[in-house]
């Protein structure tokens, strides 16, 4: 594939990874309400965007079949939306409790800390390089954890859920979209109670639902929206260049969090980011240089 073909894709890649990067500032945009009510919000709006693309492009029947042919997907995808749904309400919490630097510390981690899944449940063994990483991010955390007196959970946990949210999804017999519609459907039945519940509790506050307006339907559009491009440029792209593009997503969180919001930055905090920054260069120059051992044995082969 030459690069003009390739174009597209990079730039779906690249705007997905982008609006990640900056969804942020949609979050602090709709905190008037509390987190759990804006991710009630986000998977219902979800739901019903992903039902009316998928109807639209004739592919709504692909879910039915994909679920009937495979008996245990549903209880995979149960399991996905129960990792997605914490891993939405962390993110938005943080982002709303001004933390969006130790959020975007988290998703600089979870390439890292997918690989280390990798090895310990699928038996996949790391090179050197990829020892040497995660060896150095490590020690990023244990810095970060002797100048705070505390584990940064929200890093960890964002990791942690969207780590294994990925392990699981890798081996579902689902494509992306798909899936991320049974999961939001699955989602927006608790969604849907919750709110209700709220609203007959008296803890409904509708003069703030009126006056964030359209805003509340656009978290369907700031979910759906760059997992679509990304489903796109994933499948046209090479893995590496998929890998180098995530970053991309916490580093606009991470000049945010520091330029726009201002939370508070200082040498010990960037210490720890240096070793984690560290840890992802090596990371990248192990797949880099893979990519290309691979890209030249096959030509070799097919010489």
């Amino acid at each position: 594939m030459n690069d003009a073909s390739q174009r597209p894709a990079l730039i779906a890649i690249v705007t997905a990874f982008t609006i990640w990067g900056l969804s942020p500032l949609y979050f602090k945009a709709v905190a008037a309400l509390p987190a759990e009510d804006i991710v009630a919000h986000r998977a219902l709006w979800s739901a019903l965007l992903l039902t009316g693309a998928l109807t639209l492009t004739g592919r709504i029947g692909d879910v039915r079949r994909q679920l009937a042919a495979h008996p245990g997907l549903a209880t995979t995808l149960a399991t996905t939306a129960l990792l997605n749904g914490a891993n939405w309400l962390a993110f938005v919490w943080a982002i709303n409790a001004g933390r969006t630097l130790e959020a975007s510390l988290g998703y600089f981690i979870n390439p890292l800390f997918s690989m280390l899944l990798g090895a310990m449940l699928l038996g996949e063994r790391l090179r050197p390089a990829q020892r040497l990483a995660v060896a150095i991010a490590l020690a990023g955390v244990l810095l970060r954890i002797w100048q705070v007196g505390s584990l940064p959970w929200i890093a960890l946990f964002l990791a942690l859920t969207f780590g294994l949210y990925g392990l699981l999804r890798k081996r579902a017999p689902v494509d992306p979209v798909s899936g991320l519609l049974v999961e939001t459907a699955m989602l927006s039945v608790p969604a849907a109670a919750w709110l209700g519940w709220q609203a007959h509790g008296g803890h409904f506050a509708p003069e703030v639902v009126f006056a964030l307006g359209y805003l509340l339907p656009m978290a369907g559009l700031i979910t759906a929206t760059p997992l679509m491009l990304f489903a796109y440029g994933a499948r046209r792209l090479p893995l590496t260049t998929v890998g180098f593009a995530q970053y991309l997503a916490p580093s606009l969180s991470f000049v945010l969090a520091v330029w726009v919001f201002r939370e508070p930055f200082d040498g010990g905090r960037l210490a720890a980011f240096a070793l984690i920054w560290l840890a992802l260069a090596v990371y990248s120059a192990d797949l880099w240089r893979a990519s290309r051992q691979r890209t030249r044995a096959s030509g070799t082969l097919a010489g």
